[in-house]
Order: structure tokens, then sequence, then C-alpha cells
């Protein structure tokens, strides 16, 4: 059985990954679900360390979303990481950011949603939260989530990365092919980067939420 350890994305918590979460202590993996300050990359990658470092003997890392920027930091010169798995997730290598590598792929309805404020904190307008995030969940399950987001500050987009952890380790890829947020061109454009073996899912860009059981297979399978 494997150590794994599940670090979720922007506007969003450890709670992401709940079906996962018990999809893969069903099958007797240990799992941690990181929870983000989301308030840099840098942050952000320290406590993901810190989980890592909570087991004893190699662990899965997989990142949803922003999480992959974050996995692709936190696994770097770190011996007891064995694979990543890009949820739907950016895969970014040196001096790159969230916002080029957006720019990269084909414009979607959910960039749309973002909304700043003067601080630098961002969040997903409530009314546009569903159809960004999870147009193939209930209404009831998306409202709730818009309720319950976490906001982000912008250094966590805003950050180069440095050069990408996925050049030295095995990485899966779970592309989302109905995403409204992050361009599935552009997904599959990652996983090719990464030489990923790819499964691909016909959901939203919440698949942990919409396919949580397929999500988990593709994570214990790496």
């Amino acid at each position: 059985m494997a150590n794994v350890v599940l670090v979720h994305g922007a506007w969003s918590d450890g709670s992401v990954w709940q079906e996962v979460v018990a999809a893969l202590q069903d099958d007797g993996h240990r799992v941690l679900a990181v929870q983000l300050p989301l308030t840099s990359l840098a942050d952000d990658v320290a406590w993901t360390r810190r989980a890592i470092a909570t087991f004893d003997g190699p662990a899965i890392l997989a990142g949803h979303s922003y999480g992959g920027t974050v996995i692709s930091a936190a696994a770097r010169e770190n011996t007891q990481v064995r694979a990543l798995v890009f949820v739907a997730g950016y895969a970014p290598d040196e001096g790159e950011t969230i916002p080029a590598l957006s720019e990269r792929g084909a414009p979607t309805p959910g960039q749309k949603a973002i909304r700043f404020d003067d601080d630098g904190w961002s969040t997903l307008d409530p009314g546009l939260f569903g159809d960004a995030l999870g147009a193939d969940l209930p209404t009831r399950t998306t409202r709730a989530l818009a309720a319950s987001q976490k906001p982000t500050h912008g250094a966590c987009f805003s950050a180069p990365a440095e050069r990408g952890a996925w050049h030295d380790l095995p990485c899966a890829y779970v592309l989302s092919t109905d995403d409204r947020i992050l361009d599935p061109g552009l997904q599959r454009w990652f996983a090719d980067r990464t030489e990923a073996r790819v499964t691909e899912l016909p959901t939203s860009h919440l698949s942990p939420v919409s396919r949580p059981r397929e999500v988990a297979a593709a994570i214990a399978g790496s």
C-alpha cells in the first residue's frame, strides 16, 4: 500500500479530496490531504513538504489545478517522492508563471469568474463558480463550494517556478476533457511535456468531486 499526499488548488481546501481520500483509504492506502495557506507559492510548498515528511518511506504526490505547481516544486530534490500525479493541474518549468502558462491555452469561460480585491486576494464570483469549476455537478454542491471557497493570494500565481520535479520523476496526468477554466488542450500539453501516463475523464475541472473513484485509481496506479 502507498503513502499519498493530496494537494488542493486555488479557491479550495483539502475537503475537495474527501471522496478521493475515502476511496484510497478503502483500498488500504495511507493518505494526507494538505491544507494550503494559499498566501504564496513558497508558503504552500513549505506546507506540502511538511506533509510529505510525516510519512516514513516513499510517497505519491498528487496536485489538483494550482496544486500541480505546488507539487512540481515540493518534490524537487526530495527523495521521499516516488511519483507525481497532476489532476487537471499545472506542470510549470523554470521561470514560468501560471498567468503566462494560461495564455498558451485557449481562453476559457471560467477565467471570467476570477475576481481580485485591492489587497491582491482572489476569489471566484459565486454566481459563476458552478459553471467555471463544476458544470457537471449538482447546483446544490457548487453553491456550497462557492460559499466555502478559500481566498487565494495573487502571489501564488505570479511567482516564477523553479525547474519542475517532473523532469526527474514518473508522472501521471488526469485530464478533464470538459474543463471550463483550464483549457483541456493546455492540459494535454502539460501531459505531453511531463511524459505522463494519461487518464482522460469527461468531467469539469472538479474531477476529484465528480469522479473521485477514477481519480483515486489513477493516483494509486502511479
